[in-house]
């Protein structure tokens, strides 16, 4: 009899410590997002930045984080709001594609996790994130469906290293028209 009220203790906890130890708590969606600049950083409830996008309401801290970006606050709600219609099983073959995990990994530089030590874990929420919230939009994404699918209580939206990619692609884009308007062409033509 001792035996067997040995082994259902041990076999209950062993049940116990495989729960605590191997179940990682299932995170629905972000509910927070961390925008980082240099030593500087607020946070916005992604409820409120939802209601913005919705009716136009926001909170006083989200209405001074809008009012120091300088962009106009239907102009973001245009942004939040646009939403691009793509089947998941393209959106899938995409971002698991060579491609998909260029584009991934250097998003994962701007967008990732609270605590994330690595690139490959931001690629990964960020995966994550893309299907959940094609998921939810029933074949169409937004950013407000991108941060709801997002597996993180937290998201980091680290501004540095956004200017720094946007310094980038404009310069890419100057150097394209450079050439394309290139004088050269017309000498070329004479």
């Amino acid at each position: 009899m001792k035996f067997g009220r040995f082994l259902t203790i041990k076999t209950f906890f062993i049940l116990i410590s495989f729960q605590l130890l191997f179940n990682v708590s299932n995170a629905n969606a972000a509910e927070e997002i961390k925008i980082i600049y240099s030593i500087f950083s607020r946070t916005i409830k992604v409820d409120s930045l939802k209601k913005f996008a919705e009716k136009g309401d926001s909170t006083k801290k989200l209405q001074r984080i809008l009012n120091a970006t300088g962009t106009p606050n239907k102009e973001v709600r245009t942004i939040l709001n646009k939403d691009f219609e793509i089947p998941i099983t393209i959106a899938s073959k995409l971002i698991y594609s060579e491609i998909g995990n260029v584009f991934l990994t250097r998003l994962s530089l701007i967008i990732h996790p609270n605590r994330a030590k690595d690139e490959r874990t931001g690629m990964l929420a960020l995966r994550a994130s893309v299907i959940q919230g094609i998921k939810k939009g029933n074949g169409k994404i937004d950013l407000i469906k991108f941060f709801e699918g997002y597996p993180t209580k937290t998201v980091i939206l680290d501004v540095n290293a956004l200017s720094k990619v946007m310094n980038k692609v404009e310069s890419i884009s100057e150097l394209l028209d450079f050439f394309k308007n290139s004088p050269l062409k017309k000498i070329k033509t004479n």
